[in-house]
């Protein structure tokens, strides 16, 4: 039987974290671990997730790369789903993700787009047309194959372990699920299901200076992968390994 570790990182965002958490304790299909992942809080978010019946973590080493992956190493299910403190998974999330993965079984890893929850509807428009869908499409064309959203992702654990010493993890400038994304082969199976959203939130669009350092930090992460890795040799890895399968 299939099992499915949840990982949430978390930091000072007690408030946040329990909603999440509510949602998590409202799936169809509920998950057989859940790790919320401490990364140095100085609020309440440790107590909050062992109110929920978490299994808490501790990452005292402040980055979301290193909480995450943390998590990830901790996890003991066969399946590793992702999302994040203010993150709000539909009561299928679990379900659906579980029944892809299933349905292909060389995938990798299945992600879907953020839906934002706190916005109205013009601007949650604009939101998914220019962060969103833009982040989706740059990814494509910088990795030759699907990217993965770390708010809502899963990945199989075995693909964990294939690329757990290799990720940047101690890099706080990289973009984590981008990072993660550029370690997986141009010719692997990544899912990506539009309709398989997870609500977020839009304060990022509510900071200049946040939008500025992530947009920053994919541009970073690109370059931290170097000649090697760069769009045309991973078009042409993606090509070969295609033509010869």
């Amino acid at each position: 039987m299939t099992r499915i570790t949840v990982v949430v990182p978390v930091k000072d965002d007690a408030p946040m974290l329990e909603h999440c958490l509510a949602s998590l304790k409202r799936q169809i299909r509920p998950a057989d671990q859940l790790i919320v992942v401490d990364n140095g809080s100085s609020d309440d978010s440790a107590q909050v997730a062992a109110r929920f019946g978490a299994t808490v973590v501790t990452e005292p080493r402040v980055g979301i790369w290193q909480a995450a992956a943390t998590g990830f190493d901790a996890a003991t299910g066969d399946i590793i789903a992702r999302c994040d403190a203010d993150s709000r998974p539909d009561p299928d999330w679990l379900e659906r993700i579980e029944e892809a993965l299933s349905e292909h079984p060389s995938a990798v890893a299945v992600s879907g787009p953020g839906r934002f929850y706190d916005l109205g509807q013009p601007l949650r428009f604009l939101a998914d047309l220019l962060y969103m869908r833009a982040y989706f499409l740059f990814g494509r064309g910088a990795l030759a194959n699907r990217t993965v959203f770390g708010s809502n992702l899963a990945l199989r654990a075995t693909a964990w372990r294939d690329v757990a010493e290799q990720v940047h993890r101690d890099d706080p400038d990289v973009h984590d699920d981008f990072d993660l994304a550029y370690h997986f082969h141009p010719a692997a199976t990544v899912l990506y299901d539009r309709t398989l959203t997870v609500g977020i939130s839009a304060r990022p669009f509510r900071d200049r200076r946040a939008m500025v350092v992530r947009y920053r930090r994919g541009l970073h992460t690109v370059a931290v992968h170097g000649a090697r890795d760069c769009a045309p040799m991973r078009w042409r890895r993606r090509i070969i390994e295609r033509s010869q399968s």
